[in-house]
């Protein structure tokens, strides 16, 4: 099957487009792998995930999964990258990790809605990405990174006691009547509305976080000891 690269338990299949699991590829490759790669592609399904029983990394960065993912029981999975999908529903997913995943240490999900940083919204600011941080630990106390930064003494503390209040509410989808009017429809631009006419020539600074989603970047992928 062209496009699968096998080293050892390790399989890839990234960027051929597939928009979901090839059955060759669970069926060949399902009863050995460890880890699996298929970022870069066009998945909005799982379907066929479960026949990777012994899988343990999983990374599927840069698809098209959304809130109706559904993911299979892998006992032993311990890592999951979830990188630029269409994940807005953060509590559902969490849900479903702490029953299909018991064993899940590192988990990314940089660059979903669910995920609130700058880069995906305007709105979203540095407090908003700790209180989703402190929610992600009330959910899943065993993480040991998250978004590629390892979680503190002091993050686990902070969960145990305000993580439940923390919870990051789903941001609505606006109606089509309102997308339609002058005031639903917001269309973006780098300038606060003081800045946006073209006699005004002031100079705007500010300072924000950023994440770099190259396909050939490695920045948002775990390092293990084992691997250095």
């Amino acid at each position: 099957m062209a496009g699968i690269v096998v080293s050892g338990t390790q399989v890839s299949y990234i960027g051929q487009d597939c928009r979901e699991i090839p059955e060759q590829l669970s069926r060949d490759y399902g009863h050995f792998a460890k880890r699996l790669d298929l970022s870069f592609n066009l998945l909005r399904s799982l379907e066929g995930l479960s026949a990777f029983r012994s899988l343990e990394e999983l990374i599927l960065d840069n698809n098209l999964l959304g809130d109706d993912l559904v993911l299979p029981r892998l006992p032993h999975l311990h890592t999951l990258t979830l990188n630029k999908n269409q994940i807005t529903d953060l509590e559902h997913l969490l849900d479903q990790l702490a029953k299909a995943t018991p064993a899940l240490e590192y988990l990314s999900l940089l660059g979903n809605v669910a995920c609130p940083n700058e880069l995906v919204s305007l709105e979203k600011d540095e407090e908003d990405y700790k209180r989703y941080r402190c929610f992600v630990l009330h959910k899943l106390p065993n993480l040991k990174f998250l978004d590629a930064q390892k979680v503190t003494r002091q993050e686990r503390e902070e969960a145990l006691v305000r993580g439940a209040f923390m919870k990051v509410v789903k941001p609505k989808i606006s109606s089509g009547d309102d997308a339609a009017s002058p005031e639903g429809h917001h269309q973006y631009t780098p300038l606060p509305s003081a800045s946006r006419e073209l006699t005004s020539h002031r100079g705007i600074l500010a300072k924000g976080r950023y994440f770099y989603y190259g396909r050939n970047s490695e920045g948002n992928r775990f390092i293990r000891d084992d691997q250095l």
